[in-house]
């Protein structure tokens, strides 16, 4: 990934993405070429030395079963937006801008590992299903349909499991802009009620001044 040093995702930043992610885009180079696949995801950062992401795809996808070519690649997509000229001051003054888009985004590379194991295909899908159920009222437990049932779609599926080597994030929130456009791009953020991607510009901006 082209990441320019002001564009460099903290620490931080990339272990919020991680954890918030509910689903991203796994891709892997296989003998019949990339292979592609949207999944669920689960942040695990008790696994290894930078942690894993828990998936799971169903059994008649062919991407499980062929072998992948070296580091397996999860694609992360955090927050994004579309980024106005006009919104900035420094337009009025010289006119050389041009539109842009921000945003939050990590590649996961690692070692893929196949689970072909109800009890381990259990344990995620129960981890997953309360992480996205808590606060919910009223939520739902697997608990909650017959044991036959999900028995049965428990073999539908298999594990995966992403065994974190390295990270690559970028962090584009208009941190090569003058304070001023940064701040015009942060209230046009707000108006639009897109208070994401204002609070994001804004947390980006306050790293900078602490450089």
């Amino acid at each position: 990934m082209y990441v320019p040093a002001h564009f460099s995702a903290a620490d931080t930043e990339v272990e919020e993405l991680l954890a918030g992610c509910g689903a991203a885009d796994l891709v892997t180079v296989t003998p019949g070429g990339p292979v592609a696949t949207f999944l669920p995801v689960l942040y695990d950062p008790s696994v290894g030395e930078h942690g894993a992401m828990l998936a799971h795809v169903a059994r008649n996808n062919d991407q499980w079963r062929e072998p992948a070519s070296g580091e397996s690649l999860l694609i992360v997509h955090g927050p994004d937006a579309y980024v106005s000229p006009s919104w900035y001051p420094s337009k009025a003054e010289h006119g050389r801008a041009v539109p842009t888009w921000n945003y939050l985004t990590a590649h996961v590379y690692g070692r893929l590992v196949v689970h072909d194991d109800p009890a381990w295909v259990e344990s995620m899908v129960r981890r997953l299903t309360e992480l996205h159920e808590d606060g919910r009222s009223p939520s739902w437990s697997v608990d909650d349909a017959p044991s036959s049932f999900i028995a049965g779609q428990l073999r539908a599926i298999v594990g995966l499991e992403l065994v974190i080597t390295r990270i690559e994030a970028k962090s584009k929130m208009s941190q090569n802009r003058p304070e001023a456009d940064r701040d015009a791009v942060v209230a046009a953020y707000r108006a639009e009620g897109d208070a994401v991607m204002a609070n994001a510009v804004r947390a980006a901006s306050e790293r900078m001044a602490k450089r």
